[in-house]
């Protein structure tokens, strides 16, 4: 048997068990990552055409300090967000399958990496959904802490505000804090309340499906050693290889927009 035919033959075996895992759970935890959302027009941050790979100077952007101390940042940031593609982006089939699931009672969780709201935009409740790193549909002022929705900052963005402050009214003038995504930045810590609710959703899992994502960054790569620790079979959906792949049940690599709504039944 020469090497083509011992990877479809593994290929094969790893999308049979996933089939059976997945269709044999009445309770899944889904961890998402950038490759759910790429197809709908979202790049990821580190990958071949990822936004700071080609525009390293983006991710100043992203580092808390500097945002906050510099007005000139800001200014990039906010010309960074309105040009996203979010704002036209639809969910893919890959997260409409995941709302299907959860409308049929199969969810505990979905901890997601991404911070495009996409789940929520496809049906999935607020409550079910972990946002890691935060949502950057909602901005949030630094002062007062009033959030609004991020579009409405962005019309003021395109209208000439680019470095916009907050206009919430306190004892009869403009607060006037800096406005940001409620995304985390470097420098900032992670919410310990959104890592704990990760971690039950995976506790009271009967399987654990990571969708889309490459398992190298942590904390959140650790529920999948932390799943299989707590007795939880594991199955990785992604176009790539990951470090994790020879230690689940079932690693298929494949294109998740195929996959993930067959192995949920819809496909």
């Amino acid at each position: 048997m020469d090497s083509a035919d011992i990877t479809s033959d593994r290929e094969h075996r790893a999308l049979v068990a996933a089939t059976s895992l997945i269709g044999e759970a009445d309770r899944i935890a889904f961890l998402t990552g950038a490759g759910i959302s790429t197809s709908a027009g979202i790049p990821d941050f580190r990958g071949p055409q990822g936004v700071w790979t080609l525009d390293p100077a983006a991710e100043a952007a992203s580092t808390l300090s500097r945002y906050l101390g510099e007005s000139e940042v800001r200014r990039a940031a906010w010309q960074l967000r309105q040009a996203e593609g979010l704002w036209g982006a639809e969910p893919t089939p890959a997260h409409r399958a995941i709302a299907a699931a959860e409308k049929a009672g199969r969810v505990t969780g979905i901890i997601t990496q991404n911070t495009d709201g996409l789940h929520q935009v496809a049906g999935n409740s607020d409550g079910l959904v972990h946002e890691v790193h935060g949502n950057a549909r909602i901005t949030r002022c630094e002062r007062c802490g009033a959030e609004q929705e991020t579009w409405d900052v962005i019309t003021r963005v395109r209208a000439g505000d680019l470095d916009p402050h907050c206009r919430e009214t306190i004892e009869d003038h403009d607060c006037g804090g800096i406005l940001r995504a409620t995304t985390i930045l470097f420098e900032e810590p992670l919410r310990p309340e959104v890592m704990d609710a990760a971690a039950t959703a995976v506790e009271d899992a009967d399987v654990l499906v990571t969708v889309g994502t490459l398992l190298s960054v942590f904390p959140v790569a650790g529920l999948v050693p932390f799943a299989i620790a707590n007795g939880k079979p594991v199955v990785i959906l992604n176009r790539d290889e990951t470090q994790y792949d020879d230690f689940v049940q079932a690693a298929v690599h494949r294109d998740v927009q195929e996959v993930v709504p067959a192995l949920l039944g819809l496909g």
